[in-house]
């Protein structure tokens, strides 16, 4: 038997600016999956990132997908929330189908595990809580809306500076997630995976009352389902009792 990864390869393909999502990953992986992790640039500046900045990143995830294929793996994810959902729902499964004819293997992003995750919470009103600039959130709203997911409320940081985002304390997540709460909403969706999220999952959910979704939380869950992988643990909120 080897020794690691016996149970799943994951293959991550994440900004090379940031650093969460890997670390997040390695923490709630089960036992027995591993993840392998190649990164994309969020273009020149990434301390003033832009919308191209976000288009242009499927490119050379197109490429990271091919070095990834490479490898043993049983799926891949494109781990970037606001890269995922920039040019809308269509395109955005254009590009999953892309990246599967390249590596011949499931594979998915973090927009699209938002919404299957929203799915299987059978949620269709959430709050969402992001760093993003209005205009980024608008986008948001518009991927969304398009695949049947009404966004009750919205709050938003203004930053489009990758550094700043990962910096963010769990004190100024909190406030975040908590702003954006309405009554109305299903669920509270943690928008970035540049966001440092997983000590307040069961927290926000304590005080919230209703599931709460992050982006590395929900991406590494919908890649373990596609790699047929099924792992159920309260730490991680309600979405891993699924």
């Amino acid at each position: 038997m080897q020794p690691y990864g016996w149970r799943a390869k994951l293959g991550l393909i994440y900004i090379a600016s940031a650093y969460a999502m890997e670390v997040e990953f390695q923490k709630m992986a089960p036992p027995g999956v591993t993840t392998h992790t190649t990164r994309v640039s969020l273009g020149d500046h990434p301390e003033q990132f832009s919308i191209g900045d976000l288009t242009n990143l499927r490119t050379d995830a197109l490429q990271a997908t091919k070095l990834l294929a490479q490898a043993p793996l049983q799926a891949i994810a494109f781990g970037c929330t606001s890269g995922s959902f920039v040019q809308g729902r269509s395109e955005d499964l254009t590009f999953i189908e892309e990246m599967e004819r390249i590596a011949q293997i499931p594979c998915t992003t973090t927009a699209n595990a938002i919404v299957h995750a929203c799915k299987v919470l059978d949620v269709e009103k959430i709050a969402m809580a992001s760093p993003y600039s209005l205009e980024v959130n608008e986008l948001a709203h518009a991927y969304f809306l398009e695949a049947g997911i009404e966004i009750d409320h919205m709050t938003g940081l203004g930053l489009m500076n990758d550094y700043a985002i990962s910096a963010l304390t769990l004190r100024d997540m909190y406030k975040m997630a908590t702003q954006a709460y309405t009554e109305d909403a299903q669920a509270l969706f943690l928008s970035c995976t540049g966001l440092a999220t997983m000590p307040l999952i069961e927290k926000l959910e304590e005080d919230l009352g209703i599931p709460v979704v992050t982006s590395n939380q929900a991406t590494l869950w919908h890649t373990l389902r596609l790699a047929k992988v099924k792992n159920r643990n309260t730490s991680f909120g309600t979405l891993f009792q699924h």
